[in-house]
Parts: structure tokens; C-alpha cells; sequence
């Protein structure tokens, strides 16, 4: 081995942590907790096919508690799921193989609440109101999204799975 490779090895890991890291910030710069972001990152970029918390910590240098608020967070909205791995006492995550689709869909808990909250204040709201109205234009902008997006969600399916 020529005295390149660490040297090589290392920077490439370098810039991968540095395209995680803006990843991340992009995300974040949309909406997503800053932590959130930095998780989700770490297990787009990971090699492991699943991470612990303690890893999630270790990688991020950041403490174990802000790393579970994240791992909450992004199993609410369906992003991660926890696996078994035999021998290991510890919970691991990994991102969904499905995680794009139910981020967009129906199985997505926080569109789920926004949707029924759509619906209790349409009930609030009086006949003809302006915010009935643009109450009911998101609950219906949610639900055709939702009758269309199977079909869309199969074709990328089929794409993906074609693919390798």
C-alpha cells in the first residue's frame, strides 16, 4: 500500500462529512430541526446498514440526547425504522427502503394531523367564511394528492426496482 491511501482515504471521508454537513444545513434551511437534519444526513451518507444512537452521537459529536429528540422526530414521520440485529443490545435505525413515499403520503403522521385538523376546522368554521374555504382547499389539495400519488408512488417503484 502506497503512503497516499490514508491520506487519500481520509480526505475523501473528509469530504463526505462536509457534503453531509450541507446537506444538512440545506435541510434545515427548509424547516427541518437542525438536529434532524444532521441525523438524517448521517444515515444517507453511512456505509453501516443500520446506526445505534451511541454511533449517531459519536459521528455527529454531539450528545446522546439531541440525537434521540432527532431519532423521534424522524421515526414519527416515517423516514426511519428500528431492526433487529442479533447479539446487540441496543436499538438500531435505519432509513426506510420507503422512506421518500411515506414522506409524501398518507403513512406520513404529521400530513395525517394536518389533515384532520383541516377537517375539525372546517366543522369550526361557518358556511361561506373565508377560512372555511382555504381550510377546505388544503384538506382537498391533501386528498387529491393523496388518490394520485399511488399511482406515481408504483411508477417509481417499477423505475427503482429496474434499476437494480
Amino acid at each position: 500500500m502506497s503512503p497516499i491511501g490514508p491520506e487519500v482515504a481520509l480526505s475523501a471521508q473528509n469530504d463526505q462529512r462536509r457534503q453531509a454537513e450541507e446537506l444538512a444545513l440545506m435541510l434545515s434551511d427548509f424547516g427541518m430541526q437542525r438536529m434532524s437534519a444532521r441525523v438524517m444526513a448521517a444515515f444517507l451518507f453511512t456505509e453501516k446498514p443500520s446506526l445505534t444512537l451511541g454511533e449517531l452521537a459519536e459521528e455527529l459529536d454531539v450528545s446522546q440526547g439531541s440525537v434521540s429528540g432527532a431519532l423521534k422526530m424522524l421515526h414519527h414521520v416515517g423516514m426511519l425504522e428500528r431492526v433487529p440485529v442479533p447479539g446487540s443490545r441496543r436499538d438500531h435505525h435505519r432509513l426506510r427502503r420507503d422512506a421518500w413515499e411515506r414522506l409524501y403520503s398518507r403513512q406520513n403522521e404529521v400530513v395525517r394531523k394536518m389533515m384532520a385538523a383541516a377537517e375539525e376546522g372546517i366543522a369550526a368554521t361557518g358556511e361561506g367564511s373565508l377560512a372555511r374555504e382555504r381550510l377546505q382547499e388544503m384538506y382537498d389539495f391533501y386528498n387529491f394528492m393523496f388518490d394520485e400519488l399511488p399511482l406515481l408512488f408504483d411508477r417509481w417503484r417499477e423505475k427503482r426496482d429496474s434499476q437494480g
